[in-house]
């Protein structure tokens, strides 16, 4: 049942189960913090958000691309400048990569600016020397040193404060020329080591340069696209760039809700009204109230008639632009869920955007100890999800990563994922593994999937890939074998 708007506000949830709740042992503190927080301001505005809403409308009728992307979470002391514009980097690769191909626009959200909590399924884990400890949640609730794991409510406001520090420091690289496509070369590809990607986005850049003097000649680099709606923004100099993170910590969320004006740009709106925002993203994995666009994890447990039951709370009025469902099976589990889920939203009549997330269902551990994840693997769930949304007669509309641009004080990439045109093994995943939460895509591993894709929608959008075919075992064999594709070792 859909609560009335009387019936709810953001405390609404303190009534009801949680199931990733946290144990703060100083009950006092907590409330002071979540007082503190609720006075601070906002890190995001409801124009943004309204502007966000209407491209991932885009999205759900196949006029734009979404790319949701960063780390699986975030840590303070990776706040530095160099990181930020390592991620910023390669996002803008990324999707310049994806828009040479496809010609559509793509949406970007990192996974940035507050992505530091992080859902477990134990309260606890056990050491190597037997002891019983609380499961590390993330940086804003407690210390990964196993004799810092106390819920410290301080960390909230420590939260707040580098979301805010990371936030600003994005917002002045896309404001000062760093997004612009006239240098492409300046989004840190200058440790990219693999000769074959490095002659790949030589040739694009070549390409879009040749491009750009065209348009300069002609005059047509002067206007914006009718898609960076909203406000004054050229496309060849700025990027419209959101912030997510998962909502996990209930009390920090309903501090950062606010009731605001939506403004006059607020999709079906004919003038500015009062809703609530969350303030501290502009994209939640979570939501009921809040005018935020909200994204759904939908993995093998989610049953057919529930995920239509989740729609119709969470967006009643069937409003385009609201929900986005981030479908997360794993590569041997996809052809037995994603069919039945697409026929029952189609059924039901709701308006969304189909991502496909290829990390979290296809987690392994390697005989080392170690997390990771198999390219092959990533790439099979990938194609499957182009593949089924062909036969279904819907559209892949986007897709959820986890990568990183970070490197170590040698200047290389991390090593935390197998395969790719790299050919990483087992025996190297241990050289550079830096990731404290899940493995991560590394710079050339996360270029490999951009440029497979990329010339999957140019094949698409050529015609040398048929609707209902064409998406399968071919694209696969290309995609399993980057290194092929993209002409590793060929002069």
């Amino acid at each position: 049942m859909s609560p009335t708007s009387t019936e709810w506000s953001r405390d609404s949830w303190k009534s009801k189960p949680v199931a990733q709740d946290v144990g703060y042992p100083d009950q006092k503190q907590l409330s002071k913090v979540l007082s503190k927080l609720e006075t601070l301001p906002p890190l995001v505005t409801p124009s943004e958000v309204e502007r966000l809403r209407y491209q991932l409308s885009l999205v759900q009728r196949n006029e734009a691309f979404l790319l949701h992307a960063g780390d699986c979470a975030e840590s303070f002391d990776a706040c530095t400048g160099e990181n930020i514009s390592s991620k910023i980097g390669l996002i803008l690769s990324f999707s310049l990569i994806l828009i040479w191909g496809a010609r559509l626009p793509v949406v970007r959200i990192g996974r940035i600016a507050g992505q530091y909590a992080k859902p477990r399924s134990s309260s606890y884990e056990k050491l190597p020397d037997g002891r019983e400890v609380l499961s590390f949640r993330g940086d804003n609730v407690n210390g990964l040193d196993p004799n810092d794991r106390t819920p410290d409510p301080e960390r909230l406001l420590s939260a707040y404060f580098h979301s805010t520090t990371t936030l600003n420091y994005l917002r002045s690289l896309l404001t000062s020329g760093f997004a612009s496509l006239h240098h492409p070369r300046d989004w840190s590809l200058s440790h990219v080591r693999s000769p074959s990607l490095r002659r790949e986005f030589e040739t694009l850049v070549d390409g879009l340069s040749d491009a750009l003097d065209f348009s300069r000649t002609i005059g047509a680099d002067a206007g914006s696209h009718s898609y960076e709606r909203g406000g004054g923004r050229g496309t060849l100099g700025e990027v419209d760039f959101y912030t997510s993170h998962e909502g996990l910590m209930l009390g920090y969320e309903s501090a950062l809700t606010r009731e605001l004006p939506t403004g006059s740009s607020a999709l079906g709106s004919s003038g500015p009204i009062n809703a609530h925002y969350n303030t501290g993203a502009h994209f939640l994995w979570i939501g009921d109230r809040i005018r935020n666009p909200i994204g759904i994890k939908v993995g093998p447990s989610m049953q057919d008639d529930e995920l239509v039951r989740v729609l119709d709370v969470l967006n009643p009025d069937k409003e385009a632009g609201r929900i986005t469902l981030i479908t997360r099976y794993g590569a041997s589990k996809i052809d037995a869920h994603l069919p039945g889920h697409i026929r029952a939203v189609q059924q039901s009549g709701h308006p969304v955007a189909w991502i496909c997330d290829p990390m979290h269902g296809n987690t392994e551990t390697s005989s080392s100890g170690l997390k990771t994840r198999h390219f092959n693997n990533i790439i099979s769930e990938l194609t499957s999800s182009l593949r089924i949304h062909t036969a279904c007669d819907s559209r892949l509309g986007g897709v959820s990563l986890e990568f990183t641009g970070e490197l170590n004080d040698e200047g290389f990439s991390v090593t935390e994922c197998l395969g790719g045109s790299m050919e990483l093994s087992e025996e190297q995943l241990g050289l550079r593994y830096q990731s404290f939460c899940d493995p991560r895509l590394n710079f050339e591993q996360s270029l490999d999937i951009a440029f497979l894709m990329s010339n999957h929608f140019k094949k698409e959008r050529r015609s040398q890939v048929t609707p209902g075919g064409g998406v399968g075992d071919a694209l696969y064999q290309e995609f399993k074998h980057p290194q092929s594709a993209l002409g590793v070792g060929k002069s």
